[in-house]
């Protein structure tokens, strides 16, 4: 089992990626034939998030679907950054009561 520091790295790194992925897909929505990536995240069996990446089957652009998968990573982000400040913060207080 990972530790809470390690599991919110993994999924800072997968809403990072994400984020990415959804920039990625705005700044090439213009492109004749383009095809979008995906971005694909899933459960580590150790626990955490992995991500893994995909394209889409057709070209084309869906700028809505990539505007709220951007809004979702921000979002797992920024949850992800709280879970790790509280684990650093409890693992002060356990330096400090040692």
């Amino acid at each position: 089992m990972m530790s809470m520091s390690a599991v919110s790295l993994s999924g800072l790194s997968a809403a990072v990626g994400g984020m990415q992925v959804a920039a990625h897909n705005v700044a090439n929505a213009p492109v004749d034939g383009f095809r979008r990536q995906r971005a694909l995240p899933a459960t580590a069996p150790e626990g955490g998030v992995t991500l893994s990446y995909g394209q889409a089957e057709a070209a084309g652009d869906d700028l809505a679907a990539d505007m709220v998968g951007l809004l979702q990573s921000k979002n797992a982000f920024l949850a992800n950054l709280a879970v790790f400040k509280r684990a650093d913060e409890a693992f002060g207080k356990l330096l400090e009561i040692a």
